[in-house]
């Protein structure tokens, strides 16, 4: 494991961005961690670079093109390059701040042509720019401090909007920890309107700083916020956010497996995303078995409480279960201090699973050794596979008054663009004078030090 975590530091030595390195830690994390060839692997285009164009396609024989005649542009009559040009060509975001003199330099100094643009070429212009440069993040407040990483409050100067720096340090033997790999290698994939963005990566000899889009709060501190008190129709609006990037996981087989108030963050719009895919997999095909060590305990699905290792996208639904009581009651559906109490805390309102409800389970060793109370059942069907998905919860007539245009929208974008679709006072909505000073955005800051 160590040499692993060696070798994946060394991917983002150098000059590399966030779109090169990435792709390599996604690479290497799917054949180191799962042990399989890649095509026992479900992949986005696979063989695409992370910023969606192939080495093998890009019309150049080689990758030796000097920074910034990488961005070159068809330039006929000798046509001014704007800046929406070069957001187009590099994919990057409208909001952007090319630095100074920066277009003008690519004018004089690109000859035209028409080739598609090399990852190689792409990453030196990005570092030109700015990306995976410490110095392009203005560090403003501390948010918290972890075993492993700090994070901070931040400004970036490309786009001078808020982000939130998360400092991973890196021992000399270590290297970067598995989780923030897996995350990251994740992330590079997943963009979507309900999943945080990872926006840079830089790596430094002593630090592996994520740079995330800022969000100050999560739900937990949202909750607390309403005294626990939340408007039925923000409920409904949160949980469908819930659910809508969770099925845009769920179509790429990702499970997330560690969904909670504390890892789902949101803005002052109401603007819910899922975070900390620290313990999130990708899906292999076919079936394999997985670690049961995930899914805080308060949300984790009773098969994987007994120890099972062979789930899939269910295993997420049962904690979206959990929130969605959580946020309509105002406290926790069941909040075990234990495996056997979370168990009896389930067993007692579903009732104890039998042959009937559960096939298998007396044959389950951990089920008998807890002699559990025979609970009268409640028609559940405790097997996995019979949960709602994602996609099928968003279909439910509970989310009929959002319209049905939710369900039209393009993945990137929100849901608030829509008229009909409004977050109301909460009754127990409590100003945030009482909040003492430096403690906004603190919440929104705890997903990111679980590492």
């Amino acid at each position: 494991m160590k040499r692993f975590k060696r070798r994946l530091t060394q991917t983002l030595r150098g000059s590399h961005t966030i779109d090169e390195s990435l792709s390599e830690l996604a690479e290497q994390i799917t054949i180191e961690e799962n042990g399989l060839k890649d095509s026992d692997i479900v992949h986005e285009n696979i063989n695409m670079g992370s910023d969606g164009e192939s080495d093998q396609a890009s019309g150049t024989s080689s990758d030796e093109v000097q920074s910034p005649t990488g961005v070159c542009l068809r330039n006929k009559g000798n046509r001014r390059i704007s800046a929406e040009d070069l957001n187009k060509r590099l994919s990057l975001p409208a909001d952007i701040r090319i630095p100074d003199g920066y277009l003008q330099k690519l004018q004089l100094s690109s000859p035209p042509f028409d080739q598609p643009l090399s990852r190689r070429s792409r990453r030196a212009s990005l570092s030109e720019i700015g990306f995976g440069k410490l110095e392009t993040y203005v560090k403003l407040d501390k948010l918290g401090e972890g075993t492993y990483a700090t994070v901070f409050k931040g400004r970036s100067k490309l786009t001078d909007n808020l982000v939130a720096l998360k400092e991973i340090r890196l021992e000399h033997e270590e290297g970067a920890p598995c989780t923030a790999i897996r995350e990251v290698s994740l992330l590079k994939d997943l963009k979507h309107a309900n999943i945080v963005t990872l926006h840079d990566i830089v790596h430094t000899d002593k630090s592996l700083t994520l740079v995330f889009e800022y969000l100050d709060k999560d739900l937990k501190q949202y909750m607390d916020d309403c005294g626990s008190i939340l408007s039925m129709q923000n409920v409904k609006i949160f949980l469908f956010q819930i659910l809508r990037g969770l099925a845009y996981c769920h179509r790429r087989k990702v499970l997330h497996r560690d969904l909670k108030p504390q890892n789902l963050l949101i803005n002052d719009r109401g603007e819910l995303k899922l975070a900390d895919f620290g313990l999130a997999r990708a899906k292999s095909v076919p079936t394999k078995t997985y670690s049961n060590e995930v899914v805080t305990l308060w949300y984790r699905p009773p098969d994987v409480l007994l120890g099972s290792s062979e789930y899939s996208t269910q295993i997420d639904m049962w904690g979206v279960g959990c929130i969605f009581y959580e946020m309509a009651a105002g406290r926790p559906l069941f909040p075990g201090s234990t495996v056997e109490d979370e168990l009896h805390l389930i067993f007692r309102l579903l009732g104890t699973p039998t042959e009937d409800s559960w096939p298998g389970i007396s044959s389950i060793d951990e089920f008998r050794s807890y002699k559990f109370p025979k609970y009268k059942p409640h028609g559940t069907p405790y097997e996995s596979k019979k949960r709602i998905s994602a996609d099928e919860a968003m279909r439910q007539p509970y989310f009929r008054t959002l319209g049905p245009r939710v369900h039209t929208l393009p993945e990137n974008m929100s849901i608030f663009t829509l008229k009909e679709v409004q977050l109301q006072r909460d009754p127990g909505y409590r100003s945030s004078s009482h909040v003492e000073s430096g403690e906004t955005g603190r919440g929104g800051a705890r997903f990111l030090l679980r590492y």
